[in-house]
């Protein structure tokens, strides 16, 4: 299953059309980090983080995980040992936190993007969600109750071809 990124505010799977936003400079096969721009090409998606605390786990077949207060993604590309990883937070990494106050991250779908982990190649590339379709920093987002619907779509296997 793929889920297709065609034009640049609508995601595609099977017969289902969402509005989404993507980075604020477009999209980039040069992807580096901090240009605001979302990785080009086709990649895998990671299990689901969610906040437990303020979402019941959802209708989804793929593997979904509880963001802790602890949890973050490094974005120190200076540390290529933890770079564009979801871990427990090491104070003196650079990182990005999950658990935030606002709910752009209550459900985050990683994009496998920069598997070999290399530093400055970007890091942090998710879906999560929206309110008001502004620009990212080079993620896709979605209203929730589209990433809902979208949750119960997908699986382990499914792709997202960014085009």
């Amino acid at each position: 299953m793929i889920i297709l990124l065609e034009k640049k505010q609508i995601l595609k799977i099977e017969d289902f059309y969402f509005r989404c936003c993507i980075g604020k400079k477009g999209r980039t096969n040069k992807k580096k980090e901090g240009d605001l721009k979302t990785p080009k090409g086709i990649f895998k998606i990671g299990s689901l983080f969610y906040r437990a605390d303020r979402e019941k786990k959802p209708e989804t077949k793929i593997r979904c995980i509880k963001i802790k207060k602890d949890t973050v993604c490094y974005n120190d590309i200076k540390k290529k040992q933890c770079y564009n990883r979801i871990s427990k937070k090491n104070k003196r990494i650079r990182h990005e936190t999950l658990f935030r106050k606002d709910h752009k991250y209550d459900f985050i779908l990683p994009i496998k993007y920069n598997l070999k982990n290399i530093p400055g190649k970007g890091s942090c590339i998710f879906m999560h969600l929206t309110r008001d379709y502004n620009h990212t920093a080079g993620c896709i987002a979605l209203e929730r109750k589209n990433f809902l619907i979208l949750l119960k779509l997908i699986n382990s296997k499914t792709k997202i071809f960014i085009k």
